[in-house]
């Protein structure tokens, strides 16, 4: 019993002294050089972008008052989200023909999936690279200082994803005003044949702000021409689009996350040997002038 408790004990302490010594090699005073805090801003600020954007779902509405009656009234509510196939995204839009009560199954219109799938992927693969940059970064430091070749590997794949979020940012922000358009009441009524017949009423809210002022979690949608208080309560329960205020925050997000990486490739390029070159290359320029200098004052 002895000697397999001794044999157990080294097996079970190994795993606890492979993760104290990876602990112990960390060095985390280089989190506050600029080249480490950054890193750790992008990968913050890649969960923020993934986050929000992936985990989106709202709602919009509209009612029909079938031959100006208030009991023939019929609400529709639309759920939409990511990853914002809006032509898939069914709804029912009642016929008003005494002859024919069924409804007929109607869609949104659009289809947005490829720029915010681009930008939740690119958003991925920021967090797992600045992940995996991080602990390169803090556990072996002096290969990323001694080895030229990483240093270069590291601005190369900075650069790359600076450009990525400038396209990403800028290809979502033109896909969410489209999504905006499209997710409007007034869309929703816009669309439907039934509110174009005689004797139809079809209600549309207004569209809440979209501005900046609603980047907060849990903003009121109350806009300049949103409902007021005194409306009655299915204005406000139907006509409504649900956590705009994320949309802008998106989009916010994907700027930061440009900028995060525009600005770290300086840091990044300072570690590579082409600014050891540059400098020595001033260096030499500036010796050979003051010993020009220098002869032209002996003369």
């Amino acid at each position: 019993m002895s000697t397999t408790e001794s044999s157990s004990r080294p097996a079970d302490k190994s795993p606890r002294q492979q993760v104290d010594r990876l602990l112990v090699g960390l060095r985390w005073r280089r989190l506050e050089e600029p080249l480490g805090f950054i890193k750790v801003l992008q990968w913050l600020f890649a969960i923020f972008a993934f986050g929000c954007c992936g985990s989106y779902s709202g709602e919009t509405g509209a009612m029909v008052r079938c031959n100006n009656e208030a009991k023939d009234v019929s609400s529709i509510i639309v759920s939409f989200g990511y990853p914002f196939r809006l032509n898939r995204v069914q709804y029912e839009m009642p016929l008003c023909d005494d002859s024919d009560p069924n409804s007929k199954t109607m869609h949104l219109m659009g289809d947005f999936s490829a720029p915010a799938e681009f930008f939740v992927t690119l958003g991925i693969f920021s967090f797992f690279y600045t992940m995996a940059a991080l602990v390169f970064y803090l556990r072996f430091h002096n290969l990323y200082t001694e080895n030229r070749r990483f240093p270069l590997v590291d601005f190369c794949v900075t650069v790359s994803f600076t450009f990525f979020w400038l396209v990403a940012a800028a290809a979502w922000g033109k896909g969410l005003t489209d999504v905006k358009g499209a997710t409007q009441p007034s869309s929703l009524t816009a669309a439907m044949s039934v509110c174009h017949g005689e004797d139809v009423e079809c209600s549309a809210g207004a569209t809440p702000s979209m501005g900046l002022a609603n980047i907060s979690v849990g903003a009121p949608l109350q806009g300049p021409d949103s409902p007021s208080d005194e409306a009655p309560g299915w204005v406000h329960a139907v006509h409504r689009v649900r956590h705009v205020h994320q949309r802008t925050t998106w989009q916010l997000f994907g700027f930061i996350n440009f900028f995060l990486w525009a600005g770290n490739c300086w840091f990044v390029f300072k570690e590579t040997p082409w600014h050891g070159q540059s400098q020595d290359q001033g260096q030499g320029a500036s010796q050979e002038s003051a010993a020009e200098q220098g002869a032209v004052e002996k003369q």
